[in-house]
Protein backbone atom coordinates (compact mmCIF):
# COMPACT_ATOMS: atom_id res chain seq x y z
CA UNK A 1 0.00 0.00 0.00
CA UNK A 2 1.35 3.40 -0.94
CA UNK A 3 1.57 6.29 1.48
CA UNK A 4 -1.28 8.00 -0.36
CA UNK A 5 -3.50 4.89 -0.03
CA UNK A 6 -2.70 4.59 3.68
CA UNK A 7 -3.53 8.26 4.23
CA UNK A 8 -6.82 7.84 2.38
CA UNK A 9 -7.68 4.77 4.45
CA UNK A 10 -6.91 6.54 7.74
CA UNK A 11 -8.92 9.56 6.65
CA UNK A 12 -11.86 7.30 5.80
CA UNK A 13 -11.80 5.76 9.27
CA UNK A 14 -11.17 9.09 10.99
CA UNK A 15 -14.67 10.54 10.80
CA UNK A 16 -16.51 7.47 12.19
CA UNK A 17 -13.90 7.16 14.93
CA UNK A 18 -14.31 10.80 15.87
CA UNK A 19 -18.09 10.50 15.90
CA UNK A 20 -17.88 7.36 18.03
CA UNK A 21 -15.42 9.07 20.37
CA UNK A 22 -17.67 12.09 20.79
CA UNK A 23 -20.67 9.85 21.44
CA UNK A 24 -18.77 7.94 24.13
CA UNK A 25 -17.59 11.18 25.67
CA UNK A 26 -21.17 12.46 25.74
CA UNK A 27 -22.38 9.22 27.33
CA UNK A 28 -19.71 9.29 30.04
CA UNK A 29 -20.42 12.97 30.79
CA UNK A 30 -23.89 11.87 31.93
CA UNK A 31 -23.14 8.37 33.27
CA UNK A 32 -20.00 9.39 35.17
CA UNK A 33 -20.69 13.09 35.68
CA UNK A 34 -18.52 15.72 37.25
CA UNK A 35 -19.76 19.04 38.57
CA UNK A 36 -18.58 20.62 35.32
CA UNK A 37 -20.33 18.10 33.04
CA UNK A 38 -23.52 18.38 35.11
CA UNK A 39 -23.48 22.11 34.51
CA UNK A 40 -22.87 21.61 30.78
CA UNK A 41 -25.95 19.37 30.57
CA UNK A 42 -27.97 22.05 32.36
CA UNK A 43 -26.69 24.71 29.96
CA UNK A 44 -27.58 22.47 27.03
CA UNK A 45 -31.11 22.25 28.41
CA UNK A 46 -31.37 26.05 28.60
CA UNK A 47 -30.21 26.33 24.98
CA UNK A 48 -32.47 23.50 23.77
CA UNK A 49 -35.58 24.92 25.42
CA UNK A 50 -34.85 28.43 24.18
CA UNK A 51 -34.12 27.07 20.72
CA UNK A 52 -37.34 25.10 20.35
CA UNK A 53 -39.28 28.15 21.58
CA UNK A 54 -37.85 30.14 18.69
CA UNK A 55 -38.33 27.36 16.12
CA UNK A 56 -41.91 26.97 17.32
CA UNK A 57 -42.44 30.63 16.49
CA UNK A 58 -40.85 30.04 13.09
CA UNK A 59 -43.46 27.35 12.42
CA UNK A 60 -46.20 29.91 13.01
CA UNK A 61 -44.46 32.69 11.08
CA UNK A 62 -44.09 30.50 7.98
CA UNK A 63 -47.77 29.57 8.03
CA UNK A 64 -46.90 25.98 8.91
CA UNK A 65 -48.81 25.71 12.18
CA UNK A 66 -51.12 23.05 10.75
CA UNK A 67 -48.53 21.59 8.38
CA UNK A 68 -49.13 18.37 10.29
CA UNK A 69 -52.92 18.59 10.66
CA UNK A 70 -53.17 15.56 12.93
CA UNK A 71 -51.71 14.51 16.30
CA UNK A 72 -49.84 12.42 17.36
CA UNK A 73 -49.61 11.48 13.68
CA UNK A 74 -48.49 14.08 11.17
CA UNK A 75 -51.29 13.23 8.77
CA UNK A 76 -54.17 10.79 9.24
CA UNK A 77 -52.66 7.32 9.04
CA UNK A 78 -49.01 8.44 8.96
CA UNK A 79 -46.54 9.56 11.62
CA UNK A 80 -44.37 11.16 8.94
CA UNK A 81 -45.43 13.73 6.32
CA UNK A 82 -47.53 12.24 3.55
CA UNK A 83 -49.16 13.97 0.56
CA UNK A 84 -52.08 16.06 1.76
CA UNK A 85 -54.24 18.26 -0.46
CA UNK A 86 -54.76 20.99 2.17
CA UNK A 87 -51.09 21.55 3.04
CA UNK A 88 -47.97 22.30 1.01
CA UNK A 89 -45.03 19.89 1.38
CA UNK A 90 -42.75 22.66 2.66
CA UNK A 91 -45.20 23.56 5.45
CA UNK A 92 -45.51 19.92 6.40
CA UNK A 93 -41.72 19.57 6.48
CA UNK A 94 -41.32 22.64 8.71
CA UNK A 95 -43.93 21.52 11.23
CA UNK A 96 -42.67 17.92 11.24
CA UNK A 97 -39.10 19.14 11.68
CA UNK A 98 -40.14 21.11 14.75
CA UNK A 99 -41.81 18.02 16.17
CA UNK A 100 -38.58 16.09 15.66
CA UNK A 101 -36.69 18.77 17.61
CA UNK A 102 -38.79 17.80 20.63
CA UNK A 103 -36.87 14.52 20.71
CA UNK A 104 -33.60 16.46 20.90
CA UNK A 105 -34.96 18.47 23.84
CA UNK A 106 -36.09 15.19 25.44
CA UNK A 107 -32.65 13.64 24.92
CA UNK A 108 -31.00 16.61 26.63
CA UNK A 109 -33.56 16.40 29.45
CA UNK A 110 -32.79 12.69 29.87
CA UNK A 111 -29.08 13.50 30.00
CA UNK A 112 -29.75 16.01 32.78
CA UNK A 113 -31.70 13.44 34.79
CA UNK A 114 -29.07 10.71 34.40
CA UNK A 115 -26.27 13.11 35.30
CA UNK A 116 -28.14 14.37 38.37
CA UNK A 117 -28.89 10.82 39.56
CA UNK A 118 -25.33 9.62 38.99
CA UNK A 119 -23.57 12.66 40.47
CA UNK A 120 -21.49 11.96 43.57
CA UNK A 121 -22.50 13.21 46.05
CA UNK A 122 -26.09 13.17 44.82
CA UNK A 123 -27.80 16.51 45.30
CA UNK A 124 -31.55 16.37 45.84
CA UNK A 125 -32.13 19.89 44.53
CA UNK A 126 -30.46 19.05 41.22
CA UNK A 127 -32.40 15.81 40.91
CA UNK A 128 -35.75 17.55 41.30
CA UNK A 129 -34.81 20.36 38.93
CA UNK A 130 -33.58 17.83 36.36
CA UNK A 131 -36.84 15.85 36.58
CA UNK A 132 -38.75 18.99 35.62
CA UNK A 133 -37.21 18.83 32.17
CA UNK A 134 -38.62 15.51 30.82
CA UNK A 135 -41.90 16.22 32.62
CA UNK A 136 -42.08 19.54 30.79
CA UNK A 137 -41.32 17.92 27.44
CA UNK A 138 -44.14 15.41 28.02
CA UNK A 139 -46.53 18.22 28.96
CA UNK A 140 -45.53 20.20 25.88
CA UNK A 141 -46.07 17.16 23.65
CA UNK A 142 -49.58 16.61 25.00
CA UNK A 143 -50.39 20.31 24.86
CA UNK A 144 -49.08 20.42 21.30
CA UNK A 145 -51.86 17.99 20.45
CA UNK A 146 -54.37 20.36 22.05
CA UNK A 147 -52.95 23.20 19.93
CA UNK A 148 -53.36 21.20 16.72
CA UNK A 149 -56.82 19.89 17.58
CA UNK A 150 -57.98 23.41 18.47
CA UNK A 151 -56.81 24.62 15.02
CA UNK A 152 -54.24 26.96 16.61
CA UNK A 153 -56.64 28.66 18.97
CA UNK A 154 -54.67 31.67 20.31
CA UNK A 155 -55.30 30.65 23.93
CA UNK A 156 -53.74 27.22 23.43
CA UNK A 157 -50.85 28.69 21.42
CA UNK A 158 -50.19 31.25 24.14
CA UNK A 159 -50.13 28.58 26.85
CA UNK A 160 -47.74 26.54 24.68
CA UNK A 161 -45.30 29.46 24.66
CA UNK A 162 -45.69 30.21 28.37
CA UNK A 163 -45.00 26.58 29.30
CA UNK A 164 -41.75 26.94 27.33
CA UNK A 165 -40.98 30.03 29.40
CA UNK A 166 -41.47 27.96 32.54
CA UNK A 167 -39.21 25.20 31.21
CA UNK A 168 -36.48 27.74 30.44
CA UNK A 169 -36.77 28.98 34.03
CA UNK A 170 -36.45 25.42 35.34
CA UNK A 171 -33.46 24.72 33.12
CA UNK A 172 -31.75 27.92 34.18
CA UNK A 173 -32.36 27.11 37.84
CA UNK A 174 -30.65 23.76 37.24
CA UNK A 175 -27.76 25.53 35.53
CA UNK A 176 -27.34 28.05 38.36
CA UNK A 177 -27.64 25.50 41.17
CA UNK A 178 -25.22 23.07 39.54
CA UNK A 179 -22.50 25.70 39.67
CA UNK A 180 -22.70 26.38 43.41
CA UNK A 181 -22.79 24.59 46.73
CA UNK A 182 -25.73 23.68 48.96
CA UNK A 183 -25.26 26.09 51.85
CA UNK A 184 -28.29 28.19 52.81
CA UNK A 185 -28.85 31.04 50.38
CA UNK A 186 -26.94 34.16 51.42
CA UNK A 187 -27.87 37.58 50.05
CA UNK A 188 -25.07 39.50 48.38
CA UNK A 189 -27.13 42.69 48.18
CA UNK A 190 -29.56 44.54 50.43
CA UNK A 191 -32.84 42.66 50.83
CA UNK A 192 -34.81 45.51 49.24
CA UNK A 193 -32.64 45.27 46.13
CA UNK A 194 -33.24 41.53 45.98
CA UNK A 195 -36.96 42.20 46.34
CA UNK A 196 -36.68 44.63 43.44
CA UNK A 197 -35.13 41.80 41.43
CA UNK A 198 -38.11 39.56 42.12
CA UNK A 199 -40.48 42.38 41.14
CA UNK A 200 -38.53 42.70 37.90
CA UNK A 201 -38.92 38.98 37.19
CA UNK A 202 -42.68 39.32 37.71
CA UNK A 203 -42.81 42.36 35.42
CA UNK A 204 -40.90 40.55 32.67
CA UNK A 205 -43.29 37.60 32.93
CA UNK A 206 -46.23 40.01 32.61
CA UNK A 207 -44.46 41.48 29.58
CA UNK A 208 -44.23 38.00 28.02
CA UNK A 209 -47.94 37.44 28.67
CA UNK A 210 -48.75 40.80 27.07
CA UNK A 211 -46.57 39.82 24.13
CA UNK A 212 -48.45 36.59 23.46
CA UNK A 213 -51.76 38.49 23.63
CA UNK A 214 -50.47 40.91 20.98
CA UNK A 215 -49.27 37.96 18.91
CA UNK A 216 -52.62 36.22 19.26
CA UNK A 217 -54.40 39.39 18.13
CA UNK A 218 -52.23 40.33 15.18
CA UNK A 219 -51.15 38.62 11.96
CA UNK A 220 -48.99 35.48 11.55
CA UNK A 221 -51.56 33.13 13.04
CA UNK A 222 -49.81 30.05 11.66
CA UNK A 223 -52.62 29.03 9.31
CA UNK A 224 -55.49 30.67 7.49
CA UNK A 225 -57.93 28.56 9.51
CA UNK A 226 -56.60 29.80 12.86
CA UNK A 227 -58.74 32.12 14.97
CA UNK A 228 -57.53 35.34 16.62
CA UNK A 229 -58.20 37.19 19.87
CA UNK A 230 -61.01 39.69 19.43
CA UNK A 231 -58.99 42.66 20.69
CA UNK A 232 -57.98 45.91 19.07
CA UNK A 233 -54.42 45.34 17.87
CA UNK A 234 -53.43 48.98 18.29
CA UNK A 235 -54.61 49.02 21.92
CA UNK A 236 -52.83 45.73 22.66
CA UNK A 237 -49.60 46.95 21.08
CA UNK A 238 -49.71 50.14 23.16
CA UNK A 239 -50.38 48.13 26.34
CA UNK A 240 -47.42 45.91 25.52
CA UNK A 241 -45.24 48.99 24.98
CA UNK A 242 -46.38 50.42 28.33
CA UNK A 243 -45.25 47.25 30.11
CA UNK A 244 -41.92 47.47 28.24
CA UNK A 245 -41.33 50.92 29.74
CA UNK A 246 -42.17 49.60 33.21
CA UNK A 247 -39.64 46.78 32.78
CA UNK A 248 -37.00 49.22 31.53
CA UNK A 249 -37.63 51.52 34.48
CA UNK A 250 -37.32 48.67 36.97
CA UNK A 251 -34.13 47.46 35.28
CA UNK A 252 -32.57 50.90 35.40
CA UNK A 253 -33.59 51.25 39.07
CA UNK A 254 -32.00 47.89 39.83
CA UNK A 255 -28.81 48.79 38.00
CA UNK A 256 -28.62 52.14 39.82
CA UNK A 257 -29.26 50.52 43.22
CA UNK A 258 -26.58 47.90 42.62
CA UNK A 259 -24.11 50.60 41.63
CA UNK A 260 -24.68 52.99 44.54
CA UNK A 261 -24.56 50.17 47.11
CA UNK A 262 -21.31 48.83 45.69
CA UNK A 263 -22.88 45.41 44.99
CA UNK A 264 -20.68 42.58 43.68
CA UNK A 265 -19.35 43.25 40.21
CA UNK A 266 -20.97 40.19 38.67
CA UNK A 267 -24.42 41.37 39.78
CA UNK A 268 -23.83 44.85 38.34
CA UNK A 269 -22.54 43.38 35.08
CA UNK A 270 -25.54 41.05 34.91
CA UNK A 271 -27.94 43.98 35.29
CA UNK A 272 -26.05 45.92 32.64
CA UNK A 273 -26.27 42.99 30.23
CA UNK A 274 -30.00 42.74 30.92
CA UNK A 275 -30.49 46.44 30.17
CA UNK A 276 -28.57 46.06 26.89
CA UNK A 277 -30.67 43.05 25.82
CA UNK A 278 -33.87 44.92 26.70
CA UNK A 279 -32.84 47.98 24.69
CA UNK A 280 -32.01 45.82 21.66
CA UNK A 281 -35.34 44.04 22.04
CA UNK A 282 -37.12 47.38 22.26
CA UNK A 283 -35.51 48.59 19.04
CA UNK A 284 -36.60 45.41 17.24
CA UNK A 285 -40.12 45.80 18.63
CA UNK A 286 -40.57 49.37 17.46
CA UNK A 287 -39.00 48.67 14.05
CA UNK A 288 -41.29 45.69 13.46
CA UNK A 289 -44.29 47.77 14.49
CA UNK A 290 -43.54 50.57 12.02
CA UNK A 291 -42.74 48.05 9.25
CA UNK A 292 -46.10 46.26 9.74
CA UNK A 293 -44.60 43.28 11.63
CA UNK A 294 -42.60 41.42 8.96
CA UNK A 295 -42.18 37.75 9.84
CA UNK A 296 -38.39 37.85 10.10
CA UNK A 297 -38.40 40.65 12.67
CA UNK A 298 -41.15 38.91 14.63
CA UNK A 299 -38.90 35.86 14.80
CA UNK A 300 -36.03 38.01 16.07
CA UNK A 301 -38.41 39.50 18.62
CA UNK A 302 -39.31 36.03 19.93
CA UNK A 303 -35.60 35.23 20.22
CA UNK A 304 -35.12 38.51 22.05
CA UNK A 305 -37.92 37.70 24.47
CA UNK A 306 -36.24 34.43 25.48
CA UNK A 307 -32.93 36.26 25.95
CA UNK A 308 -34.59 38.93 28.09
CA UNK A 309 -36.16 36.20 30.25
CA UNK A 310 -32.85 34.35 30.66
CA UNK A 311 -30.93 37.55 31.42
CA UNK A 312 -33.53 38.53 34.03
CA UNK A 313 -33.31 35.17 35.77
CA UNK A 314 -29.52 35.40 35.70
CA UNK A 315 -29.52 38.73 37.54
CA UNK A 316 -31.65 37.31 40.35
CA UNK A 317 -29.32 34.34 40.82
CA UNK A 318 -26.27 36.62 40.81
CA UNK A 319 -27.60 38.51 43.82
CA UNK A 320 -27.22 35.58 46.22
CA UNK A 321 -24.77 32.75 46.89
CA UNK A 322 -24.92 29.23 48.30
CA UNK A 323 -21.26 28.60 48.93
CA UNK A 324 -18.61 27.05 46.67
CA UNK A 325 -18.89 23.64 45.07
CA UNK A 326 -15.82 22.39 46.92
CA UNK A 327 -17.81 22.58 50.16
CA UNK A 328 -19.67 19.45 49.04
CA UNK A 329 -17.91 16.54 50.69
CA UNK A 330 -18.07 13.16 48.90
CA UNK A 331 -20.81 11.03 50.41
CA UNK A 332 -22.67 13.95 51.92
CA UNK A 333 -26.45 13.92 51.61
CA UNK A 334 -27.99 17.16 50.50
CA UNK A 335 -31.09 18.06 52.47
CA UNK A 336 -31.71 21.53 51.18
CA UNK A 337 -34.93 22.16 49.23
CA UNK A 338 -35.01 23.51 45.71
CA UNK A 339 -34.85 27.28 45.71
CA UNK A 340 -33.16 30.40 44.43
Amino acid sequence: MTAADQFSSNAGRGLPDRVRGRALELFHSAWSPTAASMRRWALASVVANAGITVTGAAVRLTGSGLGCPSWPRCTPGSFVPAPHDAHAPVNMAIEFGNRLLSFLVLAVAAGCVVAALRLVPRRRSLTWLALIQPAGVALQAVWGGVVVRSALNPVTVSVHFLVSVGMIAGAFALYARSGEGDAPARRLVHRDIRTLGFVLVTAVFVLLVAGVVVTGTGPHSGDEAASRFDFDIEAMARLHADVVWVVLGLTFALLFALHVTDAPGRARRGALVLLGVELAQGVIGYVQYFLAVPAFLVGLHVLGSTLVWIATLRVVYLMRARGPLDSLAPGANEVDAVGV
